[in-house]
Order: C-alpha cells, then sequence, then structure tokens
C-alpha cells in the first residue's frame, strides 16, 4: 500500500472519528450547574475546548488507522480485482 493511501484512509478514518469524538465532550451550561447565556442555545457545550477534541480524534484516527494496516497486511483485506471483472470492464 501506498504511503498516499495510507493518508487518505488516515483522513477519512479522522473525520469519522471527529463526529463520535464530540458528543463525549458537549456539557451544557444546565450539567454545569449554571444558567446559560443570553442569545446561546441550550445545548451549546458550556466550555468548548477544541485541542482536546482534536487530540482525542488523532488518537482514535491512529488506532483505527493502525487497525486497517494490520488487517491489510496480513491478507485477511483483499483488494486486487479479480481477473473476470478486468475482462468485463469497458
Amino acid at each position: 500500500m501506498r504511503w498516499f493511501s495510507i493518508l487518505a484512509i488516515f483522513f477519512l478514518f479522522w473525520f469519522l472519528s471527529l463526529f463520535a469524538v464530540l458528543p463525549f465532550s458537549a456539557g451544557t451550561a444546565e450539567e454545569a450547574g449554571e444558567k446559560p447565556e443570553i442569545g446561546h442555545a441550550e445545548s451549546a457545550p458550556h466550555v468548548f475546548r477544541p485541542w482536546s477534541i482534536v487530540i482525542r480524534t488523532t488518537i482514535a484516527a491512529v488506532i483505527l488507522t493502525a487497525g486497517f494496516y494490520g488487517i491489510y497486511r496480513t491478507g485477511a483485506l483483499n483488494v486486487d480485482i479479480p481477473d473476470n471483472a478486468l475482462n468485463r470492464m469497458p
């Protein structure tokens, strides 16, 4: 597998992980025991920490990419196009 393919797979896993990680760090003002500020949505996070989200997302993406690459290297995942499919391509 080329390094560019691994990088592309990493970014796919990174954005997938981002949407999985975001809900875990969102504590509302009500959950913190405070009153939400005027003009803010009630569901808005009380304290937004983007760097902690980026770090957690990156860690999750590295683990998923390493797992994918490990499965690929063992041969359990076959990405070759069969010969009979190549003959049907226009």
